[in-house]
């Protein structure tokens, strides 16, 4: 009786070898159809990249980012008078140029937006056009791309203009950027300005630049962002833009710090009509905010 016990041990343990590696080679093989499923899947999907920067501004200029279908972005600017003047003028805070606007998504690739600044009494308007967007998967593009087009008006008294056309300023642009990772973002903006009325009759009307911003990580909710604009078309007395601010998120508020020897805050105005220096009394400090307000609530989405 105890030899048959062994037998019928020693078989019960063969049994169970076999059917535990049986299972294992099994389970093997499903986390490799598995892997090989998954990998599939991402192909054939695509992943686009988001957050290339924390908002639709650079710091003066534009970036690649829209707001989303039927999102209202309002937004208030301030630019300073130079802090290089000292105490006197309360390192440039006595002295202010301010823009109210709000930009609009009409889709989620289509975004348009209007302003109001207090230099020179200057409306604006854009309209700002994704037209590639970075992804990965199964549409491969390494960059983003988007088209924008603005014009302002200048409404201040003044002899210099005859009509209204006179005062008009048109800009295209294009806008290529690249999240290389978490921590790095670049943009490259090159920018056609286009002056209906120029001071001199030898004066070119067109006027050709090359800007460059970029982000930089510094923690999960600071950044630092730089912009920079190089005129290829020269205006007597005026020098490149450059900026330099940091990005501040705080739940539906993004708030942008930033120092600057721009005061003006459209591509007219700052990209070739900059004259201060930053190492002459022409650094000016400066802020942006953002509130965002869902005016179309998307379709699936909890608020």
């Amino acid at each position: 009786m105890i030899l048959i016990s062994k037998k019928r041990l020693t078989l019960a343990a063969f049994s169970l070898f076999v059917t535990v590696n049986f299972t294992l080679a099994q389970d093997v093989d499903l986390f490799k159809n598995l892997d090989e499923q998954n990998k599939k899947d991402q192909l054939n999907q695509t992943d686009y990249t988001t957050a290339i920067f924390k908002t639709t501004r650079l710091v003066n200029g534009h970036s690649i980012e829209n707001v989303g279908a039927g999102i209202l972005d309002v937004k208030i600017s301030h630019r300073f008078g130079a802090i290089n003047n000292g105490a006197y003028g309360l390192w440039g805070l006595d002295q202010a140029h301010i823009r109210i606007g709000a930009d609009y998504g009409i889709t989620n690739w289509l975004m348009v937006g209007a302003g109001r600044s207090s230099e020179n009494k200057t409306f604006d308007a854009f309209v700002k056009a994704r037209l590639l967007r970075q992804s990965t998967g199964k549409r491969k593009m390494p960059i983003s791309v988007s088209y924008l087009g603005t014009t302002s008006l200048k409404t201040i008294k003044s002899d210099d203009f005859n009509n209204y056309p006179d005062r008009m300023v048109f800009t295209n642009q294009l806008l290529f950027a690249r999240k290389f990772n978490d921590y790095f973002s670049l943009q490259l903006i090159p920018t056609l300005v286009h002056y209906n009325s120029v001071a001199k009759s030898s004066s070119p009307n067109d006027y050709y630049s090359l800007g460059i911003g970029d982000r930089i990580r510094l923690s999960k909710r600071v950044n630092l962002t730089s912009e920079y604009y190089y005129r290829f078309t020269k205006i007597d007395g005026a020098v490149n833009s450059l900026s330099i601010g940091f990005d501040i998120e705080t739940g539906g508020h993004v708030f942008q710090f930033h120092f600057s020897n721009s005061t003006g805050m459209t591509e007219g105005t700052f990209i070739n009509e900059t004259t201060d220096k930053w190492d002459e009394q022409g650094m000016h400090f400066g802020f942006n905010i953002a509130r965002v307000f869902t005016i179309i609530k998307p379709k699936g989405l909890k608020l």
